[in-house]
């Protein structure tokens, strides 16, 4: 049976409920975190706790949880996965009052959700094929580094690069690429990596900084800077990266090829080296696992 943590509890799927009322409801007064669990084990969840605890305090609403309340959950939340790799989505409203106002209440009660969702298995045509995206004017608000549940601006925009024969796009605001609708952006070019970097224009992703950990390991040159439509276009290389995408290679940009049209070098070496990272996250889960018996 799935589990749901609502408000301080574990109830089944099937009854977790909350009121019409919530202010994530009426008004997407709410921000969430995905973390991937590989087997059973929090990917970078040091990071995404860091990240949940701006995003909240970006929208002026306390913490409901401790560090150490955060992490025993989720470790249940884990423990209900088995081996299994599954992600944790969490999400924090400002809760549920008798009125329907725009005023942010004096006294807050936070409604917080958490529950388990199956990671799908890794697309092997990805890894040979690649990605198709097109370009898009961004028309969010300006506080795009906050983990805000109000996504109408990606969902939309991610429908008409579906509707347009691709698989994603590409938010291009005053002539600057910043990422994808779900993702961060990665080029390549005559050997160096860029992606642009953090700001108001878009979620610092926890991803894109293993990514940028992996390659200066690896001595691979990368940098983090401002990357112009100019720049997409003439890029060896792109790349979307998230939590749940991981490191999808674009061979496909408008009505251009990139590259030669295939998933490049770059992308080849450090996908490797992400997997690698993964596959440590599951030994050391197998390990535990032994040690438990």
């Amino acid at each position: 049976m799935e589990r749901v943590f609502l408000n301080g509890r574990f109830v089944p799927r099937e009854m977790a409920c909350v009121p019409v009322t919530d202010r994530g409801l009426l008004f997407g007064d709410s921000v969430y975190e995905v973390i991937p669990a590989y087997g059973g084990v929090p990917f970078r969840l040091a990071q995404h706790l860091d990240r949940l605890g701006r995003s909240l305090a970006a929208i002026r609403l306390e913490n409901p949880l401790s560090r150490a309340e955060w992490e025993s959950m989720i470790g249940e939340l884990c423990g209900d996965c088995g081996d299994l790799d599954r992600s944790i989505y969490i999400q924090v409203t400002r809760g549920a009052y008798p009125t329907r106002s725009h005023r942010i209440p004096a006294e807050v009660t936070p409604t917080v959700i958490a529950f388990s969702s199956a990671i799908p298995e890794r697309d092997p045509r990805i890894a040979r094929q690649g990605i198709r995206a097109i370009t898009l004017p961004d028309i969010r608000w300006h506080r795009c580094d906050i983990k805000a549940t109000t996504l109408l601006a990606n969902m939309l925009a991610q429908a008409e690069a579906v509707e347009k024969g691709a698989d994603d796009a590409i938010f291009i605001r005053d002539h600057l690429a910043t990422e994808g609708t779900a993702s961060n952006l990665f080029i390549a070019h005559e050997g160096q990596l860029a992606t642009p970097p953090n700001s108001d224009q878009l979620l610092p992703g926890v991803t894109r900084d293993l990514v940028l950990e992996l390659a200066r390991d690896a001595g691979v040159p990368c940098r983090e800077a401002a990357i112009t439509e100019q720049d997409l276009h003439r890029a060896e290389e792109i790349w979307l990266t998230s939590s749940t995408r991981e490191l999808a290679p674009v061979v496909r940009l408008n009505d251009e090829i990139v590259g030669d049209g295939s998933p490049g070098p770059l992308w080849q070496r450090m996908d490797q080296l992400f997997q690698a990272a993964k596959h440590r996250i599951r030994q050391r889960a197998r390990a535990r696992s032994e040690n438990q018996r």
